[in-house]
């Protein structure tokens, strides 16, 4: 096993440690509309103690759980521990690049349930950020946390 392969995270044990030790989440891809996934899983995760930061170029300037929306991770004040990301595999490249531009280093990067892009988690990763495929954080976060 190469080193970068380790970062990428789909053990209970590595899960864990992220959701545990995280306390930011900037969400690329924040939706607005309650039916959302991009939109509640967040509320959620507000709702446990979470500080959300919605990133969404379309909406840039609205709020959502009352946090101004931000065009881009590179606006944010400060670094964040987790980014996650809800948008479709072919621009998770683009991402992962934006990602690696920034003055400092998420914890960890989470491509939401049904995301998954090799070629980008495999940037990230070589890079030392942890990355997780293909899931999601609420129902991740409730079995093996608990929903308190």
């Amino acid at each position: 096993m190469s080193e970068w392969t380790e970062r990428v995270v789909d053990d209970d044990t590595g899960l864990r440690t992220i959701l545990k030790t995280a306390t930011t989440v900037a969400v690329i891809g924040a939706k607005i509309g309650a039916h959302e996934p991009a939109y509640y899983v967040p509320a959620y995760l507000a709702a446990r103690g979470y500080r959300i930061h919605p990133v969404n170029p379309k909406l840039v300037g609205q709020t959502i759980h009352g946090l101004r929306v931000l065009g881009s991770i590179t606006e944010m004040d400060g670094p964040v521990d987790v980014i996650e990301i809800f948008r479709r595999p072919q621009y998770l490249p683009d991402h992962a690049r934006e990602i690696l531009a920034l003055p400092w280093r998420p914890q960890a990067v989470w491509f939401q349930l049904g995301i998954r892009n090799d070629a980008a988690a495999e940037t990230l990763a070589r890079a030392g950020i942890n990355v997780v495929q293909d899931r999601c954080m609420m129902p991740e976060h409730r079995r093996l946390l608990g929903a308190a």
